[in-house]
C-alpha cells in the first residue's frame, strides 16, 4: 500500500512537470509572436522560473537528440519519457498489490 502511495505521489509531480512544459511551449509561442510583452516584470518572472524548474531536466534531453535546427522537440520527448516512467511505475505498484 505505501508503494502505491509512493507511486502515486510520483505521478502528481509528472503531471505538474508535464503541465510545466506545456505552459512553457504556450509562453514561449505568445512572446515569439509578439502577443505579450517580454519587457513586463510578471512575464520575465514567469518566463525566467519555468524555464529555472525545467532547464535541469530538459538539458540532458537536449545533448542527447540530434540537433534540429530552429525546431526544438526536447520537451515533446520529456513529456513522452516521463508518460512512460508514470505507466511503468503504476503498472509496478499494481503488480505489487496482487
Amino acid at each position: 500500500m505505501a508503494l502505491y502511495t509512493l507511486v502515486d505521489i510520483v505521478g502528481y509531480l509528472i503531471s505538474i512537470i508535464v503541465m510545466l512544459v506545456i505552459v512553457q511551449f504556450v509562453l514561449a509561442l505568445l512572446l515569439q509572436f509578439n502577443v505579450i510583452n517580454p519587457r513586463n516584470n510578471f512575464v520575465a518572472a514567469c518566463w525566467q522560473a519555468i524555464n529555472a524548474l525545467l532547464d535541469p531536466l530538459l538539458s540532458p534531453v537536449r545533448r542527447i537528440m540530434p540537433d534540429t535546427g530552429a525546431i526544438d522537440f526536447s520537451p515533446m520527448v520529456l513529456i513522452i519519457g516521463l508518460t512512460i516512467v508514470q505507466k511503468i511505475l503504476y503498472g509496478m505498484a499494481m503488480a505489487s498489490m496482487q
